[in-house]
């Protein structure tokens, strides 16, 4: 046996080996103050948090359905830190739900059969959308919602998600430019 190949191993164990893989959630200026925010398709959706402290407070900016990659978060303003953050998302969805109509809202009731949701996220899929989009998050354990029907969302379809987190992921950071 020879002992070549294990001096290789060690080597190759101290260090020597090939780069490191790319970040897997990355915060972009695509012009002074606009971040593109974008990580690799999971098959989840995705919390998307901003802050301009890295220890918080956080504000959620949006919930976005899976297999979507990035975020745009445009008009920043100048000369400003942006610390941000996601959150796979995932759960149960129910079969489509059909709401109670009064003027301009919705309301929707279900039975919660859950013991340990984050919460639940409503979806809706708008007349000729191809797919769900998140358009309220709830509380843990509650069973109702009523949403504002909006221009254009008549006849939707909607669903519900049992929702459960993922882990988050690290911090990443911009500060925005110059106005032009």
């Amino acid at each position: 046996m020879s002992v070549k190949p294990l001096f290789l191993v060690a080597l190759l164990a101290a260090g020597c080996s090939a780069a490191a893989p790319p970040p897997s959630f990355t915060a972009s200026l695509t012009s002074p103050t606009d971040v593109v925010l974008t990580w690799p398709d999971d098959g989840a959706g995705h919390r998307v948090e901003y802050a301009n402290d890295p220890a918080g407070p956080w504000t959620t900016l949006r919930f976005l359905p899976a297999h979507t990659t990035s975020y745009h978060h445009p008009d920043l303003i100048p000369r400003t830190p942006f610390y941000y953050r996601e959150q796979p998302f995932t759960g149960p969805v129910s079969a489509e739900l059909h709401e109670v109509t009064s003027g301009d809202t919705v309301t929707f009731t279900w039975t919660d059969r859950s013991t340990d949701e984050a919460g639940f996220l409503l979806e809706i899929r708008r007349p000729g959308a191809p797919d769900y989009d998140p358009v309220e998050v709830t509380d843990p354990d509650t069973t109702t919602c009523v949403l504002s029907v909006l221009p254009g969302e008549e006849g939707s379809a909607y669903r519900l998600r049992t929702l459960h987190y993922g882990p988050l992921s690290p911090v990443v950071h911009q500060t925005t430019g110059e106005e032009r």
